[in-house]
């Protein structure tokens, strides 16, 4: 099928996670069994390894100018390391424009814990892209990088590439983006990716698990904390509101009754250093049962927050390749309801599901 040629904006503990990723089920094909950690293997003839980074930005001037070989083990990302036999790739990380893509009370934390900015000047982004044959473009920026995020979807405009959001800046469930990247003829997908199984998910199916079985929601909260720079990076709430309204719309939606706003919370509580990329997740849903008689149920949920992304943007890449390859411009709707906590229009996940399955097998459309 030939390579699917991507770009990576912020070379943080995501992009780590997927670019190990690839690597690993290069090394460790499957037999006929399935294969931990993927949810396709094949995906209408793309493989993982299929996946070629060719061009690279940051800010971190730690791996601004280095290999991206270096780049995506240095500081202050702290996902786990699971596979480091990483090659030489024939990419050096260029420099992008800082933006708001850098809190300001960082700075305070020690420098291996947090973004050091390169101050020498950005590259220029669109001639990068252009010059890599990069076909996507992937966004991992910080949470609340509103005009960062907005820099990188242009550049993707002019430059020719598809765009997949994975954070939640509202690009691929706006209107006006959809128009513009249907007027340019390419796709675009988003936004704010979910993780295989993280809070998120598991929250949405828990709601609708009450919703199957006639309980009724009446109160509910999501608490989640670890320590990573996402979690330094949104101790400052100013840059929280997106990201807020993505995680709550993505469990409200499931919810087939009204609920209060002052009675559904979900969103970041705490960075404690010492956990690094594990993220805890506190969940508790309380509810009415048969007779109106309450119950409640109180969950824990440990995972390792980057790895647990990058197993979904492996096959959200393979689908935006496959509208590449069908001509197909726009918003892709399937994927982004399947990968997305804000598409544009939300599904139930089991639907969700199988729209992208139809997709795939190119029974549906996008």
């Amino acid at each position: 099928m030939g390579k699917i040629k991507i770009a990576v904006a912020g070379i943080g503990n995501c992009a780590s996670a997927l670019i190990q990723g690839i690597e690993y089920y290069r090394d460790n094909r499957p037999g006929d069994t399935p294969v931990p950690g993927l949810m396709h293997y094949d995906l209408s003839g793309y493989l993982p390894q299929d996946i070629q980074v060719v061009a690279a930005f940051d800010i971190d001037r730690r791996k601004v100018r280095r290999p991206l070989k270096e780049a995506v083990l240095a500081k202050p990302n702290c996902t786990r390391i699971f596979h480091p036999d990483l090659p030489d790739f024939p990419v050096t990380v260029s420099l992008g424009p800082v933006l708001d893509g850098v809190a300001e009370h960082m700075r305070e934390y020690p420098e291996d814990r947090r973004f050091v900015p390169d101050e020498s000047g950005p590259d220029d982004v669109v001639q990068v892209l252009k010059d890599s044959g990069a076909e996507i473009l992937v966004n991992f920026l910080p949470v609340g990088s509103e005009k960062a995020t907005c820099f990188y979807a242009e550049a993707a405009l002019e430059a020719g590439t598809g765009f997949i959001n994975c954070i939640p800046v509202f690009i691929a469930s706006r209107d006006e983006w959809i128009e513009r990247f249907a007027g340019k003829g390419l796709p675009v997908m988003g936004d704010d990716v979910k993780s295989q199984v993280g809070a998120t998910i598991v929250h949405r199916y828990l709601a609708s698990l009450f919703m199957d079985r006639g309980m009724r929601l009446t109160s509910t909260y999501q608490l989640n904390m670890g320590g990573n720079t996402d979690f330094m990076n949104m101790l400052n709430r100013t840059r929280l509101n997106s990201k807020k309204i993505s995680k709550t719309e993505a469990v409200q939606s499931q919810i087939s009754h009204g609920i209060h706003a002052e009675h559904i919370h979900i969103g970041p509580s705490d960075y404690i250093p010492w956990l690094n990329d594990n993220k805890i997740c506190f969940l508790r849903m309380e509810g009415e049962g048969f007779g109106g008689v309450p119950m409640n149920l109180e969950l824990r949920l440990s995972v390792e927050d980057s790895p647990n992304s990058a197993g979904v943007v492996i096959d959200a890449v393979r689908c935006c390749k496959l509208a590449l390859d069908r001509k197909i411009s726009g918003l892709i709707i399937s994927p982004s309801a399947c990968f997305m906590k804000h598409p544009r229009v939300q599904y139930p996940d089991e639907q969700a599901m199988t729209m992208v399955e139809e997709f795939i097998r190119g029974n549906r459309e996008r």
